[in-house]
């Protein structure tokens, strides 16, 4: 196993209020995958080599939190670059910019469907 996580979902009640969230912090851009369920939006990931990768899911039975699983998304090269851009998206950072050795930094905040989001880079 080369990675303990193959894929991560993160609820939301607005898909498209949160989408423009993760594009606008990550600068990335999550591409539509809807079901007729609902909602799903598929964050950018490596299909080719199976990287990990993730989704954003408005669906019966997906509720945001705060309290539960912590996800770490990668910050890039210095994740006080996307972190810089939470406030400004309509999200709360709730840990700032921690240096926790020779792992590199966290941080973490409250998105715009109130889930708790972490976010690590080694610089």
């Amino acid at each position: 196993m080369s990675n303990a996580i193959n894929w991560f979902e993160i609820p939301a009640k607005n898909y498209e209020k949160a989408k423009g969230f993760y594009n606008s912090v990550l600068g990335i851009e999550i591409k539509d995958a809807h079901m007729p369920e609902g909602k799903y939006g598929m964050f950018p990931y490596d299909e080719d080599n199976n990287s990990v990768g993730g989704g954003l899911v408005e669906m019966e039975g997906y509720e945001p939190s705060a309290n539960g699983v912590t996800i770490y998304l990668n910050g890039g090269n210095d994740l006080s670059e996307p972190l810089s851009r939470v406030e400004a998206a309509g999200g709360k950072v709730v840990m700032p910019k921690t240096d926790i050795g020779e792992n590199g930094f966290i941080a973490q905040f409250i998105d715009t469907e109130g889930n708790k989001i972490a976010l690590h880079s080694w610089n």
